[in-house]
């Protein structure tokens, strides 16, 4: 497979042709924050938090590195003033919807974010769709999935399916950036499966 030497943040780098610039990072040791990546999974770039600054022939754009291909010659910037500030604004974001997170405090922390900076909406859920995405690519299963779309979108569980392959899996639970997805199965359990009421004593 051909070699594409390319630079990340000043170091050389021989990246093979179909990697993206998250993975041709990895492989020199260079971390880029992501919420939505995982290394089973195909690319989805919901997060945004994996951006870096590509300059080519003395411009220079923002691109989402974990579904961005690789080119040859290109600088990559994984740090810079502008992109700080972008992820420091993207995490302030998210946490509104997730406050307790501990991913997302300690990125909070690195970059400066303030936990308050936004009115709080607490749905628990930052949209990364590991779950969604390790349930049916991985697992095969599609017991839960992404409901309505934009500013309404959500995560719930199928309970039919989910009543039958979830309870010996849960292998998405610790894929969840905010600790949420536990919560949200046993609810969803819940409603579905309410216990059976206790038969009152017969009266003498």
């Amino acid at each position: 497979m051909t070699e594409i030497l390319l630079e990340i943040d000043g170091k050389e780098v021989k990246a093979k042709q179909d990697m993206t610039l998250l993975e041709a990072a990895k492989s020199v040791g260079i971390s880029i924050p992501t919420l939505c990546h995982h290394d089973k999974l195909e690319p989805f770039g919901a997060c945004r938090l994996c951006i870096v600054e590509v300059e080519s022939r003395g411009r220079t754009r923002i691109v989402v590195s974990c579904v961005y291909p690789v080119e040859k010659n290109i600088i990559v910037r994984t740090r810079s003033e502008k992109i700080d500030r972008i992820r420091k604004m993207i995490l302030e974001l998210q946490l509104a919807h997730a406050p307790d997170s501990f991913i997302l405090q300690e990125l909070a922390q690195e970059y400066g974010a303030d936990r308050n900076r936004f009115e709080k909406e607490p749905s628990f859920c930052i949209h990364c769709g590991l779950c969604v995405r390790y349930c049916a690519e991985v697992k095969k299963k599609n017991a839960v999935g992404f409901v309505d779309r934009g500013i309404r979108k959500e995560i719930s569980f199928i309970p039919e399916i989910a009543a039958q392959e979830c309870w010996n899996c849960k292998e998405c639970f610790p894929l969840c950036p905010t600790e949420a997805l536990q919560a949200a199965y046993v609810l969803v359990e819940a409603l579905a499966f309410p216990p059976a009421s206790t038969p009152s004593a017969p009266e003498r």
